[in-house]
């Protein structure tokens, strides 16, 4: 697999998002032995950055993981998040505690979990309000210096916060959502990104399985499904976004490829700062996802995808709107 460089980190050009091993997705924490094979075997394709969080679960993603790359930690590049859990033992803090003292009980507690001494990305998972992202980044710079972790990264933040970040500390990566049906990134964050010599990480780079034509009805999920709280896939919604997944199908049709790697090597193409986290637990559709790498797309192609437009419904039901672009 092609690699590049997040800013200094260098990772290969499709990574694998790992919290669908766990949480939140139909079927997810139902084989912990397949998700295991499928991280080894992601390994062997040449894969290196591996997504998770401490609130995946919580805390059973990383122990996934943490158990998957026993006797291959070098081999990767380990992402993971904090914010989204509090550990403060007052239970004062239930959501977005970017403390310092929260960061440093949240980095101990993700490093036993992934039996490891360092984490080689370690993002901010939403912005706090409540805590100025100086003083969060200046947390993050001495864990640096202590070896603990290697590079920091931010996820949903707005370009006024990312340039703060970026001021006290260099940023690595920024996470967001950015595929075909989701492109707010590209009118203000991606520029900034570029300006500043940061990487950008899409997650959900196949729509929540949208684009990948592997959801045409509300009725394919189970009831506590999270796609089920996110307007883009109510029935109005869906039933008018599938000609997105239509179009992509028809192109994946041409190139005797699947409309996952259609949509993954259009994203390959927006730059060679950006690195696409498909998230599977499947062996066999991390096979198809990595094999986006080697797909090109004419300019006709890029093009007649470039048109499609937005979708209809926000990307978040509107708690989790006021979260992201912090």
């Amino acid at each position: 697999m092609r690699h590049t460089k997040l800013a200094g980190l260098d990772v290969a050009r499709i990574g694998l998002g790992c919290m669908g091993m766990s949480a939140y997705y139909t079927g997810a924490g139902t084989d912990d032995q397949e998700s295991v094979r499928t991280i080894h075997r992601a390994l062997d394709l040449g894969v290196t950055l591996l997504d998770t969080a401490d609130v995946y679960g919580p805390h059973t993603n990383e122990e996934l993981v943490g158990r998957a790359l026993a006797g291959r930690r070098d081999d990767v590049v380990l992402a993971t998040k904090f914010g989204l859990v509090s550990y403060r033992a007052d239970g004062a803090r239930q959501q977005r505690d970017s403390t310092p003292a929260n960061i440093r009980l949240a980095v101990e507690g993700s490093l036993r979990r992934l039996a490891t001494d360092r984490i080689d990305l370690y993002y901010q998972h939403r912005v706090d309000p409540d805590v100025p992202i100086e003083e969060t980044v200046g947390t993050l710079k001495e864990l640096v210096e202590e070896g603990k972790i290697r590079h920091i990264g931010l996820s949903e933040a707005s370009p006024q916060t990312i340039r703060r970040a970026h001021a006290v500390h260099p940023i690595t990566a920024v996470q967001t959502e950015y595929s075909l049906w989701t492109r707010d990134v590209e009118a203000e964050i991606l520029p900034v990104l570029r300006e500043l010599g940061i990487g950008l990480v899409p997650y959900a780079p196949l729509g929540r399985g949208f684009l990948a034509g592997a959801v045409r009805s509300v009725d394919q999920l189970n009831g506590d499904d999270f796609r089920r709280t996110i307007p883009r896939f109510a029935d109005a919604n869906l039933a008018a976004n599938l000609r997105i997944a239509d179009e992509v199908g028809a192109v994946a049709e041409e190139l005797g490829a699947t409309s996952a790697q259609v949509a993954l090597a259009w994203l390959l193409a927006q730059g060679d700062d950006v690195v696409p986290i498909p998230g599977t637990k499947r062996v066999d559709r991390l096979e198809e996802n990595a094999g986006a790498d080697g797909l090109r797309l004419s300019s006709a192609q890029l093009s007649r995808l470039d048109a499609l437009g937005g979708p209809a419904g926000e990307r978040y039901g509107e708690a989790n709107m006021t979260a992201i672009d912090r």
